[in-house]
C-alpha cells in the first residue's frame, strides 16, 4: 500500500439536521475497499475545513475501525495554525491512519520560510508518510521548488497532489522531481495530461461514485495505450469538467454518491445544493459510466 494508484477523498455525508452521519460513512468507505488503492479522509472534499476539530478526529476514528488495514487510509489535517494541524496529525497516528496529506495553511499566506518550519514541526511531531497539497488558489500560497527540495531531503515526505491547474507547473515537478516524488494528480479534468507525463497517483473525487472508470483510466495509461486513453477521458471529461469548473465541485460529488445508490446528505452552509437543471445534466454524464461500473 502507497500513495500510488487510484485514492478517493471521501465525502463527510450529514443526516437531515446537519450532524455527520457515522454509520454512514463506515459504510461508504467499506463499499470501496477493494475497488481502489486508498482512501483519504478530512481533505477538501469531506469539508474538513466546515468541520470542528471534534468531529475531524471522529471522522479518523470511524474510518480506521470500519475499515483499517484493509486499505491505505491518508489524513487530511491542514489548518489555518501550525498547532492546530499537529494536533490533528496525531489524533490521524493514533487512530491507525497509513499517512498525511498536507497543505498549507489557508488564508494565514506564510512566506516560504515560514511555512517550511511549519511543515518540519509536524513531521517531527508526527512522524508519518505525507503526501503535500499544492493547491494555491484555495490555500492562497504556493509550495515553492526550494521548499519542496528541502523537505524531500527528509524521508516522510514522499508525494504532492498538484492542483494548481498549470500544465507547465506539472511538467517542471516531473522533470525536476519525478524521481524522488510521487506526483499525484490533483486536478481531475487535466488526468490524462498527468498520466501522459508519467504520474501514476490520482486523488480523484469522482471516485467517491465512479472509482472502476478512474482505475481503469490510470492502468490504461501506465500500460501506454494512450489511444484507448484518451477515449475512456473522453467519457469522463464532462463529469470532470463540472467539477473542476462549475463553481459547485462538493454539490456534485454528493450528488453523484446519491446516483451511485449512496446518498450522503447536503454541503453544510454557506454551500447549497444543485438546481433540478443541474442534477439532470449532471445525471446524463454519470449514469453511463455507472452502469459501465457495474
Amino acid at each position: 500500500m502507497s500513495f500510488e494508484g487510484v485514492h478517493a477523498p471521501l465525502v463527510t455525508p450529514f443526516s437531515q439536521d446537519g450532524e455527520i452521519d457515522h454509520a454512514l460513512l463506515a459504510k461508504h468507505a467499506t463499499g470501496l475497499v477493494g475497488r481502489l488503492s486508498g482512501l483519504g479522509v478530512g481533505g477538501t472534499t469531506g469539508e474538513y475545513y466546515a468541520l470542528t476539530l471534534d468531529e475531524r478526529e471522529k471522522t479518523f476514528n470511524t474510518v480506521t475501525e470500519a475499515v483499517g488495514g484493509r486499505t491505505f487510509l491518508s489524513a487530511g489535517i491542514n489548518a489555518t495554525t501550525t498547532r492546530d494541524v499537529i494536533h490533528l496529525g496525531l489524533a490521524a497516528k493514533r487512530a491507525g491512519m497509513s499517512a498525511l496529506l498536507m497543505a498549507t495553511p489557508y488564508y494565514a499566506q506564510p512566506t516560504q520560510e515560514e511555512l517550511l518550519a511549519h511543515f518540519l514541526k509536524v513531521d517531527d511531531a508526527v512522524d508519518l508518510p505525507v503526501m503535500l497539497y499544492n493547491f494555491p488558489a484555495r490555500t492562497g500560497t504556493e509550495i515553492s521548488d526550494d521548499v519542496l527540495a528541502k523537505l524531500l531531503e527528509r524521508p516522510n515526505f514522499q508525494a504532492m497532489k498538484e492542483s494548481t491547474g498549470d500544465v507547465g507547473h506539472l511538467h517542471h515537478l516531473i522533470t525536476h522531481f519525478g524521481e524522488r516524488l510521487v506526483v499525484s494528480c490533483g486536478m481531475d479534468d487535466q488526468a490524462l495530461e498527468f498520466f501522459a507525463w508519467g504520474a501514476r497517483s490520482w486523488v480523484g473525487a469522482a471516485a467517491n461514485f465512479i472509482p472502476e472508470t478512474h482505475v481503469e483510466l490510470l492502468e490504461t495509461c501506465k500500460a501506454g495505450d494512450f489511444a484507448k486513453g484518451r477515449r475512456l477521458m473522453t467519457q469522463l471529461l464532462p463529469v470532470l469538467e463540472l467539477l473542476e469548473r462549475s463553481g459547485k465541485f462538493i454539490q456534485y460529488v454528493r450528488y453523484g454518491c446519491e446516483l451511485a445508490g449512496v446518498p450522503v446528505g447536503a454541503a453544510r452552509a454557506p454551500l447549497g445544493g444543485l438546481t433540478d437543471d443541474e442534477k439532470r445534466g449532471f445525471a446524463a454524464v454519470v449514469q453511463p459510466l455507472l452502469r459501465q461500473g457495474r
